[in-house]
């Protein structure tokens, strides 16, 4: 199982149409699941981050392997990527949950709650833009664990 945990919803339409694919893709492979909780202005609020932190710990679902996309977190290439999800699929990680923080970030309390952290660039990306990538991410990790064409 697949959950991805967002803050924020997607307002334009190429977006949601893109992440929508790339959902429905996925769950060829896994069943996947997206939560999006509400947004909120915790722009300079350190309070306002952390109780925006604690709706999304309160969405995780129990018992999963917790990733959240983090700008300090690891690096990894698509087929270093694609090892690592096998690798917690293979060592008993049933459900793999990751984690889109709002515009201000994540809360410290997120990152103690996370299993990993990934960063996926030190570029700042749309919001947008980044569910689009990560979603793509996930379906490319497991085209190639699959032995499939789509990764070249």
């Amino acid at each position: 199982m697949i959950t991805f945990i967002t803050v924020g919803k997607l307002k334009k339409d190429e977006y949601r149409t893109l992440t929508e694919d790339y959902l429905k893709r996925i769950g060829r492979f896994s069943a996947v699941k997206l939560i999006e909780l509400a947004d909120r202005d915790c722009d300079n609020d350190p309070a306002a981050v952390e109780k925006e932190g604690q709706s999304i710990i309160a969405a995780i679902p129990p018992g999963s392997f917790v990733i959240s996309c983090d700008m300090h977190g690891e690096r990894y290439t698509s087929e270093g990527f694609a090892e690592k999800l096998n690798s917690l699929f293979l060592g008993g990680k049933s459900h793999i949950c990751f984690i889109v923080g709002g515009s201000a970030g994540l809360s410290e309390s997120v990152r103690g709650a996370s299993d990993m952290l990934l960063s996926f660039s030190s570029f700042t990306f749309p919001h947008n833009l980044f569910r689009v990538i990560l979603c793509e991410q996930v379906y490319r990790a497991f085209m190639i664990l699959g032995n499939r064409r789509y990764h070249k």
